[in-house]
């Protein structure tokens, strides 16, 4: 067995993430809210030795939403339902750390951990999307920099209420009387610039210790996040060349805060487009582009500029100058789309339908996705990969069912779990109570 065993997750969107992936005839039109479309797609990944699922989540939308966002179900429900169906996996939910509460988020997840038996992680987000705060009596949307200010302490605080309780402390001796030992409990008597919470919490630690830190950001801010906080990092890096300056970077950040750089996984998406040949690739690929409009494609595109209405541009001339459009939404994403348009001379038509249906570097035959793989974990620019699949229906079955056995063949995948806990099977250590003696 290779040094470089590839970790994987799966990326769950419901019928996919190509934004028509509901108009695929593999696949559920209500996926997005279909219970057991979501169990089998889980099952599936967990008998093929999948780390992880992951249910991505949004606070707002509106006529221009992807539309099977607009009726989706939230995540901490879904992954508590799929706990108790499976018995490996982890179980991995987004939360926003700008439009929550410390205390309630910390239960939660507390609870999930519990209830699979230490299998929870938690994809912390501060929630891009401005009209997010419509939604909330929380005031304006923070802007970008102050919203990863507030997630660090937020974090801080969760990870403190999670502590509340030392592994031993609940003594529970009916022939004393005494429930628990209250030497080890510790309330935490938070008062910050954003959040106050003295606990101590009211559930004890997992079989983890705590859930897995799970973080996306790719701005310098979001960077900074990683390396201080972050155990599970993704990004969307569309070539190697970024996503080893993006690995190399930000186990440095993760150093440079005193921590160990082998206890943070690095994880780019993967959005494979596959067939035995490559023709039949080729073929898939046009079908999946073929699912979505103009109209619909700047839609899809507006969204990571806060929805910024494209629709008065000419469609084949180079891409318009918007200004700070997306500054305070998908930045780091809106600063690549603008630097690509510009170095490559695209036209807002060209932009739009690359966005909607990008053509990964994971383009090709089974063999081809694997050695790909396999080149950007032996070359550092990667532990593993979060599958992000167009459409969840004969795609995800062919990855599983041939690219995965190609990793295993070449020694660089185990299908076999090392651990009943998420952190075990993603090589990370038991997560100590800070308060131990």
């Amino acid at each position: 067995m290779s040094d470089k065993n590839i970790k994987l997750g799966v990326l769950l969107y419901g019928p996919g993430a190509h934004m028509n992936s509901w108009k695929a005839e593999d696949v559920e039109k209500d996926a997005s809210i279909n219970f057991n479309h979501y169990l089998n797609l889980t099952k599936k990944a967990e008998e093929a030795g999948v780390s992880f699922v992951f249910i991505a989540d949004g606070l707002y939308i509106d006529e221009k939403s992807i539309p099977h966002f607009q009726n989706r179900f939230e995540p901490l429900t879904l992954l508590s339902a799929l706990s108790t169906l499976t018995s490996k996996i982890g179980l991995v939910g987004t939360v926003s750390t700008t439009y929550s509460e410390p205390f309630n988020i910390a239960r939660q997840f507390a609870s999930l951990d519990k209830i699979s038996g230490g299998r929870a992680g938690w994809n912390v987000v501060t929630s891009p999307l401005q009209g997010s705060a419509g939604n909330f009596n929380k005031g304006n949307h923070p802007e970008h920099a102050l919203r990863y200010e507030m997630a660090g302490e937020y974090l801080e605080v969760a990870q403190g209420l999670w502590d509340s309780w030392e592994d031993d402390a609940f003594i529970r001796d009916r022939e004393t009387g005494k429930f628990y030992d209250e030497d080890k409990v510790h309330t935490l008597d938070h008062n910050g610039k954003f959040f106050n919470a003295k606990g101590p919490l009211n559930i004890d630690r997992s079989k983890q210790g705590q859930p897995v830190i799970f973080q996306a950001g790719a701005s310098e801010s979001g960077r900074t996040f990683a390396g201080k906080h972050g155990e599970i990092i993704f990004n969307a890096a569309s070539t190697f060349e970024e996503a080893k300056k993006y690995y190399d970077d930000v186990k440095t950040k993760a150093e440079e805060n005193g921590r160990n750089p082998e206890e943070v996984r690095i994880l780019p998406a993967l959005t494979p487009i596959i067939g035995a040949t490559e023709e039949a690739a080729e073929e898939r690929y046009n079908e999946i582009k073929n699912l979505v409009t103009i109209e619909e494609a700047l839609n899809f595109l507006s969204r990571y500029f806060d929805h910024f209405d494209f629709s008065g541009y000419p469609l084949d001339e180079p891409f318009p100058d918007i200004g700070e459009a997306g500054k305070n939404a998908f930045q780091s994403t809106t600063d690549e789309i603008k630097r690509q348009a510009k170095e490559e001379n695209l036209t807002l038509r060209e932009v739009a339908l690359r966005e909607t249906t990008p053509k990964s570097h994971f383009f090709g035959t089974y063999e081809q996705v694997a050695d790909k793989m396999i080149y950007w974990v032996k070359n550092g620019a990667a532990d593993g990969f979060m599958l992000n699949m167009h459409i969840f229906g004969a795609d995800y079955d062919k990855f599983i069912n041939h690219v995965i056995p190609i990793l295993e063949e070449k020694g660089y995948y185990n299908r076999n779990y090392e651990s009943d806990t998420l952190r075990g099977n993603l090589g990370l250590s038991f997560k100590e109570n800070r308060y131990k003696k």
